[in-house]
């Protein structure tokens, strides 16, 4: 199930928060090895981290972690503005209808579905706060993911090459998307919604919904 989590609320789930940070170790330093930060403890974490984000949790039945991505607003700090200015061609994008996602971390052994119901998070997140875009940087690996998720974003700018090509892309909300990315996750609307309003106190408006 999906859990939506703001970061001062984590301490309340220790065991998703702890799993979340060690799966980030194992899949950003230890599979793709990027250049990250791992505490003694294992924990991948970074200076956004300490923003006071919002998260989205895929819980498995065990109450373990089984995915996640992290959402900030891009009037404020964002990862996009910081360390790949250049992806953006020279564009300013800040406004708070449009969320930075980051973070997209799937755990090792985690069902073919989770990857498809972050993306639906992601969707019920633009619904409920009247987003009109999610800003990301994605590498070439999650081009696949996202085509077969049915969720491809619109893309702004890339370098490298390969394996190693690095883009910053917009996803924009769209009806007909939502169901086919529902379908994947194996997830009925009402369940998504449900999920959403237990976690944050207040329904997705239905004047929006698909």
């Amino acid at each position: 199930m999906l859990r939506y989590l703001n970061g001062d609320a984590l301490s309340n789930f220790p065991k998703l928060r702890d799993g979340m940070h060690r799966d980030h170790a194992a899949q950003f330093r230890d599979r793709l090895k990027w250049e990250v930060q791992v505490d003694a403890a294992g924990f991948e974490r970074d200076q956004y981290d300490d923003l006071n984000p919002l998260y989205v949790i895929w819980e498995m039945p065990d109450g373990t972690h089984g995915g996640s991505m992290r959402f900030l607003p891009t009037s404020g700090r964002t990862m996009v503005h910081e360390h790949f200015p250049t992806l953006l061609g020279g564009a300013d994008i800040r406004s708070d209808h449009i969320w930075e996602c980051t973070r997209f971390c799937i755990a090792k052994g985690a069902g073919a579905n989770v990857a498809a119901a972050l993306m639906l998070a992601g969707g019920e997140l633009m619904r409920a706060f009247e987003l009109t875009h999610l800003l990301g940087v994605f590498d070439a690996r999650m081009v696949r993911i996202y085509k077969m998720i049915g969720a491809s974003p619109q893309v702004l700018g890339s370098s490298g090459e390969g394996r190693d090509k690095i883009s910053v892309g917009l996803w924009q909300f769209i009806h007909t998307d939502r169901a086919k990315v529902l379908r994947r996750a194996g997830v009925s609307s009402d369940m998504s919604e449900y999920w959403f309003k237990r976690s944050l106190g207040h329904a997705i408006k239905r004047s929006i919904a698909a």
